[in-house]
């Protein structure tokens, strides 16, 4: 008998005649993960900071948070399938959900670390409530809120992968292909890139956080 050849994990000639598709992952991939940190900043930055202005609601509102963080990403897309179809928008709603937690947490904490004497030295000068949120408390809770998105990025970056089994993975789809045809290749190759993005954008925001805050170096 002569012996089967085993199946290589990685067929560089697959690669080669696919690279404008692992292209176009790569990028649906970087789309919906950049769709989803900035929508969830945009919603956690203001719940945050309503949050941190009264405590009272603080632990309401981690609560919930906390709640939707902790729905499996499967029912979650089950749940809303129904209402807005296998879409985008599904997509983006499970990954932007998943952000609140982390986002509001860390706005809510970087807030609470302007120290007390910077507070009064900028009311002594005059600042009204919201000049003083925008111009003092904000910047200088920047860079806890900055290691919040980090998180959320890289943690988003993970789950987009999720997202392949309603049609809007990016990456997730060489995964989801390479597991129902058994394709080591594409396991491989999505498995790379995820990690890669994932570092990449790690680094990328670490830069920007220095660019940011040269004040916090030290």
């Amino acid at each position: 008998m002569i012996p089967l050849q085993a199946e290589p994990w990685i067929r560089w000639d697959w690669i080669g005649s696919h690279l404008d598709q692992i292209g176009g992952d790569l990028a649906q991939h970087v789309e919906l993960t950049a769709i989803a940190v900035g929508g969830g900043l945009m919603v956690a930055m203001p719940v945050g900071v309503l949050a941190w202005r009264y405590p009272p609601s603080r632990g309401a509102v981690l609560s919930v948070a906390g709640v939707l963080y902790t729905i499996p990403s499967l029912a979650l897309f089950a749940l809303l399938v129904p209402f807005t179809g296998l879409s985008l928008l599904t997509a983006e709603i499970g990954l932007v959900t998943y952000t609140l937690l982390i986002l509001v947490r860390n706005v809510v904490v970087g807030l609470d670390g302007v120290p007390a004497e910077v507070r009064d030295a900028a009311q002594g000068m005059g600042y009204r409530p919201v000049p003083q949120l925008l111009r003092v408390e904000l910047p200088l809770a920047l860079p806890v809120v900055m290691a919040g998105v980090r998180i959320a990025t890289v943690t988003t970056i993970g789950l987009v992968t999720i997202t392949a089994l309603i049609g809007e993975g990016g990456l997730g789809e060489l995964l989801l292909d390479g597991l129902v045809r058994a394709f080591p290749t594409e396991l491989v190759v999505g498995t790379v890139l995820s990690v890669a993005l994932a570092v990449a954008a790690d680094g990328g925001l670490a830069l920007v956080q220095r660019r940011l805050t040269p004040w916090s170096r030290a």
